[in-house]
């Protein structure tokens, strides 16, 4: 009878190498599974020097016009009137105390409605347009400083201008016309001044010294 103990030997070296090759097929798997990482995607890049949408920039403002019209009041003292005429932002002033103190003067007027007309000899208007319906001022003249208001005119009313030769000599008119038809007016003969005579505010019909003349509205 032969001896088991080779062959079993033999099985024992058998089973003992499949079970070794079995715990290392395992633990391989294990380090495999958990060495593996699945990455979560990566964030698309930024960049931080992305200049920002540029801002809707507005409209200017349209700076506001002076309505074209005439003015024509009396000076707080009442001894003298006051007209003005604007026209495409510009302005011609007549001041007139109907006798022998008169001065033209003119000058530009702005948006806001304020204004510094200059005439010969120094003399200046400054005033402001209020709502459109009055100028409030001053007109400084030969050393008097006037204070004024002058409403906005209606028909009829306003700032009214001649310029003829009578009898060889130059002659200038002016006439204020008041709202309520009151006038006052110098006429300048050659650089002598004196009250005019009426106007007609509806044709500008006058006559000076004998000679008919027609008085306009005077513009800037």
């Amino acid at each position: 009878m032969k001896h088991p103990g080779p062959l079993l030997t033999l099985l024992a070296g058998l089973l003992l190498g499949l079970l070794t090759l079995t715990l290392d097929a395992t633990a391989g798997t294990s380090r495999a599974s958990s060495s593996y990482q699945v990455k979560p995607p990566s964030p698309a890049p930024t960049s931080s020097t992305a200049s920002p949408a540029p801002a809707a920039s507005s409209p200017s403002p349209s700076p506001s016009r002076i309505t074209d019209a005439s003015y024509a009041g009396r000076t707080d003292d009442d001894s003298s009137s006051v007209a003005v005429s604007v026209r495409g932002g510009r302005a011609i002033a007549y001041f007139c105390d109907g006798r022998s103190e008169e001065s033209w003067l003119k000058g530009p007027v702005p948006a806001d409605g304020s204004m510094r007309l200059t005439g010969g000899h120094g003399a200046a208007l400054n005033g402001t347009l209020r709502d459109g319906v009055r100028i409030r001022g001053t007109v400084d003249l030969d050393g008097g400083h006037y204070a004024f208001t002058a409403p906005r005119a209606v028909r009829g009313s306003g700032l009214y201008r001649a310029t003829a030769t009578v009898r060889g000599a130059k002659v200038e008119g002016g006439w204020i016309v008041l709202a309520d038809g009151r006038q006052v007016g110098i006429v300048d003969r050659e650089g002598t001044p004196s009250s005019a005579p009426r106007v007609d505010p509806e044709t500008g019909a006058v006559t000076v010294d004998g000679q008919p003349l027609t008085a306009t509205p005077a513009l800037p």
